[in-house]
């Protein structure tokens, strides 16, 4: 199994701005530019494949996810749409699953809820810490990296389906799994349509 670990974000704090994300990582997109799916092909990264939805819109991209190893998610296939905004890469991109999928923190709706899917700045709620939240210097390959991650380790701190993140603290092993496997079940048998 192949482990994701994330860049150190704290010893880049102070990272606002586009100039100072291409200073600390060499990527040359300009503001409201959306990432090129085809960049990924170069360097891919395990776990998930991405492409447009149209190719005549590069702000909507559709994203299988492989559910990881040695977890509940193992063997599905998620569909998800990342939508990007036209002033990214200074606001993050949303990200919503098409196919359905049991987890405390993606909502009924299909929406993920991930600190580093969230605005900019401080937390209103004091629950994350600005370098948690969102930062130009993110990219595909690092929401993807949290995504995946967020399969295999659940916060259910801070959930985003309540019922869930009930459901994984108090009966992981019965109903939670139940509902888990349906939706791998289910996601690989849509999974090509």
């Amino acid at each position: 199994m192949q482990t994701h670990v994330l860049p150190d974000l704290k010893r880049n704090e102070g990272v606002s701005s586009v100039s100072q994300a291409q200073r600390v990582t060499g990527w040359s997109v300009g503001l409201g530019d959306p990432p090129d799916p085809r960049e990924l092909n170069k360097n891919p990264v395990e776990g998930f494949s991405a492409g447009l939805i149209d190719d005549n819109d590069l702000y909507r991209w559709e994203v299988l996810i492989i559910g990881p190893p040695d977890t509940l998610y193992e063997g599905g296939v998620f569909k998800a749409h990342l939508t990007f905004p036209k002033d990214y890469p200074l606001r993050p991109p949303k990200m919503k699953f098409i196919t359905e999928i049991w987890h405390p923190n993606v909502d009924k709706n299909g929406d993920v809820c991930i600190s580093i899917l969230h605005e900019p700045g401080e937390d209103k709620y004091g629950y994350e810490k600005p370098e948690e939240r969102w930062l130009p210097i993110h990219t595909v390959e690092t929401i993807m990296i949290s995504v995946i991650s967020m399969l295999a380790d659940p916060n259910g701190d801070s959930p985003a389906n309540v019922d869930a993140a009930k459901e994984w603290r108090e009966d992981r092993n019965g109903e939670f799994k139940r509902k888990v496997a349906r939706c791998v079940r289910k996601s690989q048998e849509t999974a090509f349509e």
